[in-house]
């Protein structure tokens, strides 16, 4: 495999690939980072600033060849819990990753980037879901989220 060639790299490899450089870029900017065991909660892992708080982080990643639409189930991400971050982590083929960090009351507002999804209250199967809608449009409003801009909100 060449390197920063995302393509050759199957859905899960790209995932825990996130994972990890996420937790590598926390521990970059001095966080301590605890990882569970289990991921039965939506937390894929727990940061700790200098200043003692803790935050929660869900690791999310996508490729960006085409548009795409992430989400997370309403009943493993609670918007109103204030220390919760989605951690996005994008690639581009032959380009090292773009990672940003949402808050999850971001979610509050809906928006071309935001989505409220209800699936319950229209008779539907599938859980009620918190999205987040990359395409060409939103992506600008993606910027406004990138990491080294916000990680000062956890400290």
């Amino acid at each position: 495999m060449s390197k920063k060639k995302w393509s050759e790299l199957n859905h899960l490899q790209v995932g825990k690939y996130a994972e990890y450089y996420a937790k590598m870029i926390f521990t970059r900017y001095g966080f301590d980072v605890y990882t569970s065991e289990v991921d039965d909660k939506g937390i894929d892992f727990i940061v700790k600033s200098d200043n003692g708080n803790f935050y929660e982080m869900q690791v999310k990643s996508i490729r960006t060849e085409k548009s795409s639409y992430l989400f997370q189930s309403k009943d493993k991400f609670n918007i109103t819990n204030k220390r919760l971050f989605l951690v996005l982590v994008l690639y581009t083929e032959m380009d090292e990753p773009d990672i940003y960090l949402i808050n999850s009351q971001n979610w509050l507002v809906q928006n071309e980037l935001f989505r409220n999804r209800e699936y319950k209250s229209r008779g539907l199967k599938s859980k009620d879901e918190w999205g987040l809608n990359i395409t060409k449009r939103s992506i600008g409003l993606l910027n406004n989220y990138r990491f080294e801009e916000n990680v000062y909100l956890l400290q």
